[in-house]
C-alpha cells in the first residue's frame, strides 16, 4: 500500500490514512465488491479517490447531490486532477464534448447523477469508456427503507454490462443493517466486503433541551463554546433572522441558503471557512462536502426529518477529533409540526396529478416530449400562476421526484462556462475579421488561457467586463452572439433551480402506477419521524447509544459526555450504586464470566445506565479491558 500512501501524501498532504480507509482501499484494489459505512467526517471520498487514481481509466462516481458533485470536482481540480460532472441544465453539446473527453482519457473522475444512467447519450459513450472504478456515493438512496430513496439508484446494476472489468465500491454515512443488506442486494454485490466504522463519536457530546424560548439558550451555548459554529434552521427567512439576532448580541455571524446568488454564497462560505465569520446560520444543505474540521458546535433550532439526517448534520462538528458539541433545541410545537409535515409528505394522488399537469402547462410541454430537458423553475411564481399553496406544491414535487418522474435541483454554485468551438487559428481569423468581439475574446484568453480550446472553463462575466472595459450586460450579449455564430459554447450561470424531466411527459392517468409503487415509503417516513421525536424527548438512555442501536450497532458502553450521561452522574447515591456494581462485575469476571450480556443478567444493578457506566469506569481504571465487542477480560 506504499503507492496509496504516496498518492495520499502527494494530493492531500496526509501521512497516514484514517481508520478503515486503508483496508477499504485494499479491498477495492483486490477487486472485491466493497461497501463502506463511514460516518460523516470519516473520509469517504478518499476511499474511492485514491484507488481511482491508482487504477487505469475513468473513475465513474454516482451521486445524487449536485452541489456535492460540484464541490468535489472543484476540489479535485484544485489538486491538479482532471475531473468533471454532468449536471442537470447543462447544454447537450457540452455534455457531448465532456463525455468524448472521458472516452479519450482526458478526464480521471466523472461525476453523474443516477438518473443520467437512463440516458441513451450517456450509455452510448459509457460503452466506449475505460472505467476502472465505479463508486456509488450516498448508497443508502438505493433502499426504499432508507431515508432518502431515489428510484434511479435501483437501476444502477443495469449498466454493469458496460463495465465488465470495472471494480466497484458503494459508500454511505448512515445505514441500518436492513438498508446495508438492501444496498448489497440491489447492487448485486455477491459476497461483499463490508467495512463499518462505529457510529460512536468519542469526542462529540450530544444534548437536547426542551425550551419555549430558544434564543437565550443559543446565546448561552455560543458564549460558552468558543470557536467555529453552525446553526441549522429550516427556512430561508429564519437564517437571516437568527443571524441578525446573534449579531445584535455581539456574536460574529452570517446566513446562508440556496436562494442566494452563487457569488454571494461562495463569499459567505469562504469567510466562514477562514474564520472571518464565526457562526453560519444555514439551511441543512450547508456543510455538505465542505472540509472544515474545526467546527466546535452544531446547534439545531428545528427538528430534522430523521435521525439519519440529524446524525449527518450534527457530525459536521469535531471532525478534527477534538472535543465538540451537538445541541438540539426544541419545544412541543416543533414535535407537532414534524408530525404534521410527515402527513403533508404524502399528498393525495389527485393533487399530485394536478401539480404534474400544471408543471406541463407552465412549460407548455406536449405529451411524450421533454425527457432530459431542464427548465428554470421558480416555485413561488409557479404556485401563484396556478393558485396552488406553495408548501403543498413543494410536497407534491417531492413526491414526483420520489416517483422518479422529475428531478429538481436547487440553484447551485455553478459558474458560467465557456469553451471555444473553433481551433486557435480559426478564432484568430474570426477576431481579425470581427473587431467588435476583439476585447471580449482577448479578455477570455488573458484570464483563462489556452484551456478554453480543450475544456469548458468556469468564467466570470463580471471579471471579463472589467478587463474588456465593458458593462456586464454587454459582455453577456457578446458571448451569446459568439455562440450563435459557432465560435464558442456558452452555458450561462443558473440563477434558478432546475426542473428536469426524467421520463417523457406522461398523461396524468399514467401517474397512478408510479404513485402506488412508492406507497410503502409512507410507513418508513412515519417511523423515521417517530424515531427523531423519541431522540429529542429521550432523557433515560445515553444519546450515543441511541444512534448506535438505531443503526443496529451493538452498544455496551455509555459515552459519558452527553447530557443524559452527565445528568445521571449527578444523581444522589449513584456512586454507591456504581461501586457495588463494579465489585459485582469484577467478582464475576474473575470467576470466568466474560460475556457482557451474561454479566448484565447476573449482576444486581439498579439500571442499564449504572451497569454500562460501571463497565466504562472499570475500563478507564485499567481493571478490565474489552475483548472483541461483547466480552470483558481482567487486566493482569
Amino acid at each position: 500500500m506504499s503507492e496509496a500512501k504516496n498518492i495520499l501524501k502527494k494530493n492531500w498532504g496526509y501521512d497516514t490514512f484514517r481508520p478503515l480507509q486503508e483496508e477499504i482501499i485494499e479491498s477495492v484494489l483486490e477487486g472485491k465488491n466493497t461497501l463502506a459505512l463511514l460516518p460523516t467526517g470519516g473520509g469517504k471520498s478518499i476511499c474511492f479517490q485514491v484507488p481511482g487514481l491508482m487504477l487505469e481509466g475513468v473513475c465513474l462516481v454516482i451521486s445524487p447531490l449536485i452541489a456535492l458533485m460540484i464541490d468535489q470536482v472543484q476540489q479535485l481540480k484544485n489538486r491538479g486532477i482532471a475531473a468533471a460532472a454532468v449536471t442537470s441544465g447543462m447544454p447537450k453539446r457540452e455534455i457531448d464534448i465532456l463525455l468524448d473527453n472521458c472516452v479519450f482519457g482526458k478526464v480521471k473522475f466523472l461525476y453523474v447523477s443516477p438518473e443520467r444512467l437512463k440516458s441513451d447519450l450517456f450509455i452510448g459513450r459509457l460503452k466506449k469508456m475505460n472505467v476502472g472504478l465505479l463508486a456509488i456515493d450516498e448508497a443508502h438512496c438505493i433502499s426504499q427503507w432508507g431515508y432518502d430513496f431515489r428510484p434511479s439508484y435501483v437501476e444502477i446494476a443495469s449498466i454493469y454490462d458496460c463495465l465488465s472489468h470495472t471494480k466497484k465500491i458503494a459508500l454511505t454515512a448512515t445505514a441500518t443493517s436492513d438498508v446495508a443488506n438492501d444496498i448489497c442486494e440491489k447492487l448485486e454485490f455477491n459476497e461483499p466486503a463490508v467495512f463499518q466504522k462505529s457510529f460512536a463519536r468519542a469526542n462529540l457530546s450530544y444534548s437536547a433541551f426542551e425550551l419555549e424560548n430558544k434564543g437565550p439558550k443559543l446565546i448561552d451555548i455560543l458564549n460558552n463554546v468558543k470557536g467555529s459554529a453552525i446553526v441549522y434552521v429550516k427556512s430561508r427567512l429564519e437564517t437571516q433572522n437568527v443571524a441578525k439576532y446573534l449579531y445584535q448580541h455581539g456574536i460574529s455571524s452570517d446566513f446562508y441558503h440556496a436562494g442566494l446568488d452563487p457569488a454571494t454564497r461562495n463569499k459567505k462560505q469562504e469567510e466562514w471557512i477562514n474564520n472571518v465569520r464565526r457562526v453560519m446560520v444555514a439551511t441543512n444543505a450547508f456543510g455538505m462536502g465542505i472540509d472544515k474540521p474545526d467546527v466546535r458546535v452544531v446547534v439545531h433550532l428545528d427538528l430534522p426529518d430523521s435521525l439519519e439526517a440529524y446524525y449527518q448534520e450534527a457530525g459536521r462538528a469535531g471532525r478534527d477529533e477534538r472535543s465538540a458539541f451537538a445541541v438540539l433545541l426544541y419545544n412541543p410545537s416543533d414535535l407537532f409540526r414534524l408530525s404534521e409535515s410527515e402527513k403533508h409528505r404524502n399528498p393525495k394522488l389527485d393533487y399530485v396529478q394536478r401539480v404534474y399537469q400544471a408543471i406541463a402547462n407552465y412549460f407548455k410541454l406536449a405529451t411524450g416530449s421533454s425527457q432530459w430537458q431542464s427548465y428554470d423553475f421558480d416555485l413561488k411564481q409557479f404556485a401563484s400562476t396556478y393558485q396552488l399553496n406553495p408548501r403543498e406544491a413543494h410536497f407534491c414535487i417531492q413526491k414526483l421526484e420520489e416517483m422518479g418522474l422529475i428531478m429538481v435541483s436547487e440553484s447551485l454554485n455553478k459558474s458560467s462556462t465557456v469553451k471555444f468551438a473553433l481551433d486557435a487559428s480559426e478564432v484568430y481569423k474570426f477576431t481579425i475579421s470581427n473587431g467588435g468581439y476583439q476585447s471580449v475574446i482577448k479578455s477570455m484568453l488573458r484570464l483563462y488561457g489556452g484551456g478554453l480550446y480543450t475544456d469548458f472553463m468556469n468564467v466570470s462575466e463580471f471579471e471579463l467586463a472589467k478587463l474588456a472595459k465593458l458593462s456586464k450586460s454587454e459582455v453577456i450579449k457578446k458571448l451569446q452572439l459568439l455562440e450563435k455564430q459557432g465560435v464558442i459554447i456558452y452555458d450561462p450561470m443558473k440563477t434558478l433551480p432546475q426542473l428536469t424531466y426524467l421520463t417523457p411527459r406522461l398523461e396524468v392517468s399514467a401517474l397512478k402506477k408510479y404513485y402506488n409503487e412508492v406507497a410503502p415509503r409512507q410507513q418508513v417516513i412515519k417511523e423515521k419521524v417517530e424515531a427523531m421525536k423519541a431522540y429529542a424527548e429521550n432523557h433515560e438512555g445515553c444519546r450515543t447509544r441511541v444512534f448506535q442501536e438505531y443503526f443496529n450497532e451493538k452498544a455496551y458502553l455509555n459515552c459519558g459526555v452527553c447530557d443524559v450521561c452527565i445528568k445521571a452522574k449527578k444523581e444522589e447515591k449513584l456512586m454507591a450504586a456504581l461501586d457495588e456494581t463494579k465489585s459485582g462485575i469484577l467478582v464475576l469476571v474473575s470467576s470466568g464470566t466474560t460475556y457482557i450480556d451474561e454479566l448484565k443478567d447476573s449482576v444486581d444493578t439498579k439500571s442499564d445506565f449504572v451497569f454500562t457506566e460501571a463497565i466504562r469506569l472499570l475500563i478507564d481504571d485499567g481493571k478490565v479491558k474489552m475483548e472483541g465487542y461483547d466480552s470483558l477480560l481482567l487486566v493482569q
